[in-house]
């Protein structure tokens, strides 16, 4: 049997124009910056710099005003209207004078790491080994095994079968461990490493032996499940030491380096600093906001395009060539006019938007005290601003704002809310930091439990329950209690 139904279905969708005006909101400065350049190649119709202003700018608005009658009507009948193309209004020099933005002195290139990588670091050590043939050959190989902490995570069976597979080197485990310990000599120290334990000794064996020194290396080798989880009570009967002699060792250890390969400045991943989009000083007790001036380029349509126009407009007999020709650089105009439109659009939501975010959460930032950030969620400065939440999300998500207590990525500034005894919404932020300081002032001989740390913080004002600080505790890198303890 069948049967017909009638559905009525309300769907709203976003033009190209919007979708890419979406897209350009959302791109933080560099990539903007690459996106500008790339329409610039793309459209010949859009110029960058300042534009020439000459007296072609009388001949325009004469010529505008020449195409109608003295009622009004327009006088020349195209396909086209090509006064639109030709005013004065549609072909300006583009950039927004108000303070908007920062000073050119504050506009800097992006700095990268540069030198040699680390895997290049340690194959030019390597050649100044003497080395057979093929063990050159494996040890180039254990070199390219070691990734960018600094470990070979790989097991030595594995590393002789790729060796036989990829290389037709034919070796045994021995043989591979044997160049191992001669990679593993290389700098910077503990690199080459298969283990956490094994890369703290060989840190450890390389140092001037003392007292100390030794009893670290007995407690890394023999006993090193309960050094990491700080048993100490067992490590004092296990040695038959003092406290001290145990501090003294675990101080050793401290100060050595888990990933050796992440103090090289040459690694193999060119370090990106981050260019904050918006600037916040404080300036006689006032705020102060600016956007990052290469957010703000100088912008204008091409005045070669808007001359091929006044061309055909003024020639009498309009070819099909003319006409298509003209329907090439009407599209290339349509596109630079829009870009330019989309760019201002652009710059205005995301200065509205931070200057809403900056306003809101005002006491943090007049004293950069984390405990006076206010709960603001999405919805909060979306509907202050009269904008869709997906918006601030797309300016929060990738946007930093250099402040005067460092550079944060916007969207930290946002935070669900929570009561505390008084009944007031506090931020789950203020609370995270109050966790933060009570762990910092605790006893570190008895750190606190959760069940601790729940307690205290409710009696400072603040119920949360014991999964809770869990959860925080977790979220701040704060390890368990065990794992606090100290000597």
């Amino acid at each position: 049997m069948l049967k017909q139904q009638l559905n009525f279905k309300l769907s709203q969708k976003l033009s190209p124009q919007q979708i890419q005006l979406m897209k350009l909101i959302q791109l933080p400065t560099q990539a903007f910056e690459q996106r500008i350049s790339q329409e610039l190649e793309e459209n010949p119709a859009l110029e960058g710099g300042k534009e020439e202003v000459n007296e072609y700018d009388d001949e325009f608005s004469d010529t505008y005003e020449d195409d109608y009658d003295d009622d009004g009507t327009e006088v020349i009948e195209t396909e086209i209207n090509v006064d639109d193309y030709l005013s004065d209004d549609e072909v300006p020099s583009y950039k927004l004078s108000s303070n908007n933005y920062s000073a050119d002195d504050e506009d800097k290139q992006v700095p990268y790491a540069s030198g040699k990588s680390f895997n290049q670091h340690l194959l030019q050590q390597l050649n100044t080994y003497r080395l057979e043939e093929q063990e050159m050959e494996i040890a180039k190989f254990l070199v390219g095994s070691v990734d960018e902490s600094g470990y070979i995570r790989r097991e030595i069976l594995d590393i002789v079968d790729d060796l036989a597979f990829t290389q037709n080197v034919y070796t045994s485990e021995e043989e591979v461990e044997k160049v191992l310990n001669i990679v593993q000599e290389l700098d910077p120290s503990g690199v080459a490493a298969r283990s956490l334990q094994e890369c703290l000794l060989i840190q450890l064996k390389r140092k001037e032996e003392t007292a100390s020194i030794a009893l670290a290396i007995s407690i890394l080798d023999e006993a090193f499940d309960q050094f990491t989880k700080k048993h100490y009570k067992k490590l004092l009967q296990k040695f038959d030491i003092s406290e001290d002699q145990l501090r003294d060792a675990i101080h050793e250890i401290e100060v050595l380096n888990p990933k050796p390969g992440g103090s090289y400045s040459g690694n193999t991943r060119a370090v990106e600093h981050v260019i904050p989009d918006f600037t916040i000083k404080i300036r006689d007790g006032e705020l102060e906001l600016t956007l990052n001036g290469r957010n703000a380029p100088e912008l204008h349509v091409s005045r070669d395009y808007t001359n091929m126009l006044k061309g055909y407009k003024e020639s009498k007999e309009k070819s099909k060539k003319q006409k298509d020709a003209v329907m090439f650089i009407k599209q290339k105009l349509d596109a630079a006019k829009w870009f330019i439109e989309a760019i201002k659009q652009r710059q205005q939501t995301l200065f509205v938007t931070m200057s809403s975010i900056m306003n809101y959460q005002k006491d943090y930032f007049l004293t950069g005290d984390e405990r006076k950030i206010r709960p603001m969620i999405l919805k909060d400065i979306a509907d202050e601003i009269d904008m869709d939440v997906s918006t601030v999300s797309r300016v929060a998500n990738s946007k930093y704002v250099d402040t005067p207590y460092g550079t944060f990525l916007i969207k930290e500034f946002f935070s669900e809310s929570m009561k505390n005894d008084q009944g007031e919404d506090v931020s789950t932020r203020e609370i995270k930091k109050i966790l933060e300081i009570t762990v910092q002032e605790e006893d570190k001989k008895k750190p606190l439990t959760d069940d601790k740390l729940a307690k205290v913080l409710k009696e400072k004002g603040y119920p949360i329950a014991r999964r809770t600080i869990a959860k925080y505790r977790e979220q701040l890198d704060i390890p368990v209690a065990r794992l606090r303890k100290e000597i």
